[in-house]
């Protein structure tokens, strides 16, 4: 018989072969990013289940750092910091007060683990009453250079409370310059932005909206979020927020978007992250407590895919599990 074919199964052969010949490197623990959801609340204890995100719990201030503390000595090395306030009023005050949850948070998180890198999400949505990332005026319309001041003022709050990074995800347009130049003029200028940079109008942040409590009370967030059919318009939305001085930026949501993924982190110079967000975490968790799919295989190959498409981090709510279970790097 003639070899006129391709014998691509000769590197396949055994497990030793293959890995010496894999194109994307195994995961690592450093390639990941846990989020987590910090409640404001008198129960010094408060854990609660999210009802769409089986796993995953809204957590009181001791709870959380409980259970970061638990995932660090596991190998975790970075962290998403949601806020879930008391109290919400048009002006999002709970997002920028010293005393916001999110800023207790992070003081806290800094002075039990000092090396975990915590990243701390600013926006506006948990925080306003109406769920908007913005401010909103008596027609329903979210005004974009109205809200740049209070993402500015949030990104420096958290920063002062000790925050590594932050990371913008309103998609308000400017708010990067913004955010920067009140970093700079606060004496943080080593401090950088991860910004959530191309960002989609996506049917999968669902359960996001349960955990965060957010949802908007009128309308949806097409207006300032991208369509979902567009790919050009996140390499202009990718490009001027560097421009604009952010140092890393985010593809939401991840799965789906592996094409833009691709696309983005072959254009640009700055790290490009992405985030598996909470549908795709739902959709996975759902099917494996159904027994319809191995999870752990299908984790990892849904990460290896990401990573493979270009992400040079990934947020994920699968990391803490990943990280008990000992199969990452």
């Amino acid at each position: 018989m003639t070899t006129s074919f391709h014998r691509g199964r000769r590197l396949r052969s055994q497990v030793a072969l293959r890995n010496l010949v894999r194109e994307t490197p195994p995961l690592t623990r450093e390639d990941l990013i846990m989020p987590y959801f910090v409640v404001e609340t008198d129960d010094t204890h408060f854990q609660k289940e999210i009802p769409s995100m089986p796993g995953q719990y809204q957590l009181s201030l001791a709870s959380l750092e409980e259970k970061v503390s638990r995932a660090v000595d596991t190998g975790l090395t970075s962290v998403l910091l949601f806020g879930i306030p008391g109290q919400k009023d048009e002006k999002a005050s709970g997002a920028y007060g010293r005393d916001g949850i999110v800023q207790q948070a992070v003081r806290r998180l800094k002075k039990r683990c000092p090396t975990l890198l915590v990243i701390t999400d600013v926006c506006l949505c948990e925080y306003m009453s109406h769920g908007h990332c913005g401010i909103v005026d008596q027609k329903g319309a979210v005004l974009n250079d109205p809200t740049l001041p209070l993402l500015a003022k949030t990104a420096v709050s958290h920063a002062e409370a000790g925050a590594d990074m932050v990371a913008p995800s309103d998609m308000m347009d400017g708010r990067v310059a913004c955010i920067r130049e009140a970093l700079d003029a606060s004496g943080m200028t080593d401090l950088p932005i991860l910004s959530y940079a191309v960002k989609y109008a996506s049917a999968f942040y669902g359960p996001f909206r349960d955990a965060a409590e957010s949802a908007p009370a009128h309308g949806d967030r097409k207006t300032y979020q991208m369509d979902p059919g567009n790919a050009r318009e996140a390499m202009i939305e990718a490009m001027s927020d560097i421009e604009e001085g952010c140092d890393a930026l985010i593809v939401k949501p991840a799965g789906p978007y592996g094409d833009i993924l691709s696309m983005v982190s072959a254009a640009v110079d700055v790290p490009v992250m992405a985030y598996q967000v909470s549908g795709e975490y739902s959709m996975i968790r759902a099917a494996a407590l159904n027994g319809w799919i191995n999870e752990d295989a299908v984790i990892l190959e849904s990460l290896t895919g990401l990573k493979r498409a270009g992400a040079r981090a990934i947020i994920s709510y699968f990391t803490e599990s990943l990280l008990e279970k000992d199969v990452l790097r």
